[in-house]
């Protein structure tokens, strides 16, 4: 047990030893120290050097990463309320004057791309900021600049796909002649018009590219912001021009937009049919005289800043009648400008040594005249397109031919469109010059069987001429009247014979040799009980009775003296099952006036002088009948100059009463 413990005697003596003091922070101040300050809470004064500038580090000195950080922390804050940082992010795309303070390119950069960033949390929160940097004025930067805004714009759509409208049409607003950059700011652009357009399409086909199925939102986008047909001209033309080139690169869209031209193509034509109507019945060619020949270039157009037509009325006296005029007259110019640039398109795609891209172009063409035109009463120049390039080729004519024979005669369609396909028949075989003599034959042979078939099925139950249930008869009987009055000569028998006009036997020679049917077709139609005579266009009766009675081919001058003496009111909805309607005089004039069919044939004569060059070796201009119009002639010349010598003796007589 005692050795478990130390001996105490050494222990004592360690324990009695001093241990060594520690030194400690203070030591003690010797004379040759520099002296301190009295008052040890005193501190020592700071002076600062005078010609040192003190700044805060702008935006453009700090690095990439520094504001890519500070616009991360920025969206983070704004989520929870804070909005100090955010609010300057956003200041950073604002739009300014001139006499601003705006940011620096590269402070404007370095931002870019850190929101590229941080795209993944521009959500539906931040889309004030998103609005901003969409908004800003980027087409005027540089173009590492502009690579990294397309990036910024394909990676925000892609992520947040509820931002494609937005961007698309910013994109297509840009596409129009007063950039909005513009006018937001009133400023005039650094950079030609012509190169922000071609920024504008370069943007945009990278979008398509990355993301296919934008096309159908831009097809939406292009519908909504296209100009308004009471618009500008330049608007119109400008517009047009970028959907034409938007298909080159969105060839998906390509039906569509020129289906949204055409339509809206439409709507100016019949605007501008319209306004002729009612100012004068000839007006048409004295407005279309007023469309200046020497028209503007199309790249003075697209370059042109100004929003407007060349012309303004700032004469707020101006005569309203001649104002009016100057209204139509720039309608037609934008329309004749709009046609000529799709002549132009359909042209190059026609060109094509490809005979399944011109089948395709021409079945576009053929579904717009189906879904547009053919239901449109009254078009005047659209189906243009149509009468040229459908005569690129005698498969074409067949096509288009049949289609309208078809539509013709089709049951299932409404009567208005029936008709209209017969009067578009009727104009194409009549006017296209290049419209052979076999289908003109053709096409006879075809309604001639039908219209017997028709009139045979009808006649027995037939009291009289009814516009209301035989309309679609009608409208073929007129067809058949007018293609006579223009290609009668492809009707006569031996068609290996070119007849000349001096060759043509007059009134008195022997009677000339028709085809099989021809005579047998008008006698069997004319002289029913239907009497198309009574209902067909007077216009069209008149001439062709004329031509009829001098060809020797059938004589109709009793029936229509006949006729005058029949109103069709009595017969109007009749049947063999109905009582004839009671006619009174408002009926009757009524009838008279209205009942008759109207003689609008589609194709007659183009005026529009700038897009008139594309058909000129198309069309067939009405030419006289030998020996007939001369007569017409010297019998107006005879009268105009009876007229005169009256004018002259009453004059006389005056000036003798005078004396």
């Amino acid at each position: 047990m005692t050795s478990a413990f130390r001996p105490a005697g050494p222990t004592s003596a360690l324990m009695t030893k001093q241990l060594p003091r520690r030194s400690t922070l203070v030591r003690k101040r010797e004379d040759d120290d520099t002296p301190q300050p009295s008052s040890p809470s005193k501190r020592s004064k700071v002076s600062f050097d005078s010609d040192v500038e003190v700044r805060l580090v702008e935006d453009w000195e700090k690095s990439p990463v520094v504001i890519q950080e500070s616009v991360r922390r920025a969206i983070q804050k704004h989520a929870i309320g804070d909005n100090a940082g955010y609010d300057r992010v956003k200041a950073i795309y604002a739009p300014t004057n001139q006499d601003d303070d705006a940011a620096t390119p590269t402070s404007v950069k370095y931002h870019t791309a850190a929101l590229l960033s941080n795209v993944a949390v521009l959500d539906k929160k931040c889309a004030d900021l998103v609005h901003a940097v969409v908004d800003s004025d980027w087409l005027e930067r540089p173009d590492d600049y502009l690579n990294l805004f397309r990036q910024l714009l394909a990676n925000l759509v892609s992520a947040h796909g509820y931002f494609l409208p937005n961007v698309l049409r910013m994109l297509v607003d840009n596409l129009t002649p007063t950039l909005p950059s513009q006018r937001r700011t009133n400023a005039s652009s650094t950079v030609p018009r012509s190169q922000a357009y071609a920024r504008v399409h370069k943007t945009l086909q990278y979008l398509l590219q990355i993301i296919p199925s934008a096309c159908r939102t831009l097809l939406s986008v292009l519908t909504k912001i296209f100009p308004h047909q009471s618009d500008s001209r330049r608007a119109h033309i400008v517009y047009v021009h970028h959907l034409l080139k938007i298909t080159d690169y969105a060839p998906i869209l390509q039906t569509d937009i020129l289906a949204l031209i055409t339509e809206r193509l439409v709507k100016i034509d019949l605007q501008v049919q319209e306004d002729l109507e009612e100012i004068a019945e000839d007006a048409e060619e004295g407005v279309v005289q007023r469309v200046p020949r020497a028209q503007s270039d199309m790249d003075k157009i697209l370059d042109d800043s100004e929003d407007s037509d060349d012309e303004s009325d700032t004469d707020d006296e101006m005569d309203q009648d001649i104002r009016r005029t100057k209204e139509i007259t720039k309608n037609v110019e934008k329309m004749d400008y709009i046609l000529d640039m799709l002549f132009a398109y359909y042209d190059q795609q026609f060109a094509a040594s490809s005979a399944s891209s011109q089948a395709s172009s021409l079945n576009v063409l053929l579904s717009q005249f189906q879904t547009i035109i053919l239901p449109t009463h009254r078009s005047r120049h659209t189906q243009f397109l149509l009468f040229h390039f459908v005569q690129q080729s005698s498969a074409h004519v067949d096509v288009f031919v049949g289609l309208c024979a078809q539509t013709s005669f089709d049951k299932k369609r409404p009567a208005m469109v029936r008709q209209a396909a017969a009067a578009y028949l009727a104009s194409f075989v009549a006017r296209g010059l290049h419209v052979s003599s076999d289908i003109v034959r053709e096409v006879w042979d075809y309604l001639s069987t039908e219209l017997k078939r028709i009139c045979r099925e009808s006649e027995a139950g037939c009291r009289g001429p009814d516009p209301q249930r035989y309309s679609t008869y009608y409208a073929l009987v007129q067809a058949l009247l007018y293609i006579f009055c223009f290609r009668w000569r492809d009707l006569e028998s031996g068609p290996d014979e070119d007849y000349d006009d001096d060759e043509l036997p007059s009134i008195y020679s022997e009677e000339r040799q028709w085809r099989p049917g021809v005579k047998e077709a008008f006698q069997l139609n004319l002289f029913s009980r239907l009497n198309p005579l009574k209902v067909c266009s007077p216009a069209i009766v008149t001439e062709f009775a004329r031509i009829a009675h001098h060809l020797r081919v059938v004589y109709v001058y009793h029936l229509l003296e006949t006729n005058k003496r029949i109103r069709l009111s009595r017969y109007y909805g009749s049947s063999s099952y109905t009582q004839v309607n009671r006619e009174t005089a408002l009926t009757a004039r009524r009838d008279e006036d209205h009942q008759h069919l109207d003689e609008y044939f589609p194709f007659d004569p183009y005026y529009l002088p700038r897009s008139k060059r594309w058909i000129e070796g198309d069309y067939r201009e009405w030419k006289g009948i030998p020996g007939l119009d001369e007569e017409k002639a010297m019998e107006s010349a005879s009268d105009e100059g009876e007229i005169e010598d009256s004018d002259v003796e009453e004059g006389t007589e005056t000036e003798e009463s005078n004396v």
